[in-house]
């Protein structure tokens, strides 16, 4: 599985440079045509990975419920971010996946509940489920560059 995170990281060092190039009114703004921003994307990508692999796994996340909530699957954006909260995103972006390799090295990773995405992938496993995070990964990247052109 030391595979799947490192392209997770790969994708993750893409990612932060959408947060280190941009400022705050950027990462917040929600362009014409589109229903999230920037932060929201990046926010999202940390939450869903939490959920695929701990929550799926009947094991505790390393986010709160409140962040949940605001980035998960059919959320969308509700207001603006602090600059504070930008930096509590961009530290999840890289202590959550260093986590998830420390967890996988102690073989926590026992129940999984099979879980049928949208896409129509059926998760019946931790590994499946980092395999997809990184598919699911590369889409909101590619909804980063587009955000990213609309600005």
């Amino acid at each position: 599985m030391q595979n799947q995170l490192d392209i997770t990281r790969v994708n993750r060092k893409l990612v932060i440079g959408f947060l280190e190039n941009h400022s705050l009114e950027e990462l917040n703004k929600v362009p014409e045509g589109f229903n999230n921003n920037l932060i929201w994307n990046i926010a999202h990508i940390v939450v869903t990975q939490q959920l695929l692999v701990y929550k799926l796994s009947g094991l505790p996340m390393m986010i709160d419920e409140d962040m949940v909530e605001s980035y998960r699957k059919g959320s969308k954006t509700e207001r603006s971010v602090t600059a504070e909260e930008v930096s509590t995103i961009k530290d999840l972006l890289f202590s959550t996946i260093d986590q998830t390799e420390k967890d996988l090295e102690k073989g926590i990773f026992k129940n999984f509940k099979e879980y049928p995405t949208s896409t129509g992938f059926v998760l019946k496993s931790v590994e499946d489920a980092l395999r997809f995070n990184n598919y699911h990964e590369g889409i909101h990247f590619g909804y980063l560059l587009a955000l990213k052109r609309a600005l």
